[in-house]
């Protein structure tokens, strides 16, 4: 018994040690001061003047853009590339299987400085391109294995049998293994565009003059003091966030009840 409630406890002390940041930054994004230090009063203030700070805004607006777009070109190139590698057999397909797991493992300011480097080098000119064309870089990894996961339990002979009732490669591609796959598709996608948004240190070295996101505009904000209308923005991302999850767990378990 004792155990159990030491267990319980535990579990408790993880959940706190994750959840009270978030849950203290939600509560100063009601608070009158704009110190962060003491909380003062309640006001809805810094949600009203957070609709007119144009430049972070704007570095919302660009984060969700690159997070949007590079997401949407690594599963394509993800999907395509572990579908490839799982039905075919190469002679560098051991080497390949090795360098995908290179933009995962190396710190994050090499890969940054790297790609700083490549862009330099074939002069192209620093902007939201650039960071988009870096964020797809490191994210098409993460997206392979998670459908390469997927594919490891998949049953190939169900291609071949749709093809035996008539069907093509593309309609085979399109109505049969892309829907076996949503699963690891799904989670590849939702961890390379939660990899996109959040990312600092490769942003840094691939941001050209103009090209903020949010991250670096925190980061940039942190000599002179965060002020509160990021608690305000962060705390909007966390209620939608919730929402978008809530319906998600809703919609799974409708499916379970149909099934």
């Amino acid at each position: 018994m004792k155990s159990k409630h030491l267990k319980n406890f535990y579990i408790f002390l993880v959940l706190l040690f994750l959840f009270l940041p978030i849950f203290i930054l939600v509560v100063y994004s009601f608070n009158s001061s704009r110190l962060n230090v003491t909380f003062e009063n309640f006001t809805f203030d810094w949600y009203l003047s957070l609709m007119d700070n144009v430049s972070l805004l704007e570095a919302f607006k660009n984060t969700l853009l690159i997070a949007f777009v590079s997401t949407t070109v690594s599963v394509i190139i993800g999907t395509m590339g572990a579908i490839a590698m799982h039905r075919y057999q190469f002679k560098t397909k051991k080497a390949l299987d090795t360098l995908l797991y290179i933009p995962i493992v190396i710190p994050e300011i090499v890969l940054g400085i790297s790609l700083l480097s490549i862009f330099t080098l074939t002069n192209i000119e620093l902007s939201l391109i650039t960071i988009t064309l870096a964020h797809i870089t490191f994210c098409v990894p993460f997206v392979v294995l998670c459908v390469r996961s997927t594919l490891s339990s998949y049953d190939d002979q169900i291609e071949l049998a749709a093809m035996d009732l008539g069907a093509n490669k593309f309609k085979t591609l399109f109505y049969i293994t892309i829907p076996s796959l949503l699963p690891g598709i799904a989670s590849g996608a939702l961890l390379a565009f939660s990899l996109s948004l959040d990312d600092v240190i490769i942003s840094y070295f691939t941001a050209g003059p103009g090209s903020n996101t949010l991250p670096l505009k925190i980061f940039s904000m942190i000599k002179m003091g965060i002020t509160p209308e990021v608690n305000a923005l962060t705390t909007i991302i966390l209620l939608f966030t919730i929402i978008a999850l809530s319906l998600f767990i809703i919609i799974q378990i409708k499916k379970n009840k149909k099934g």
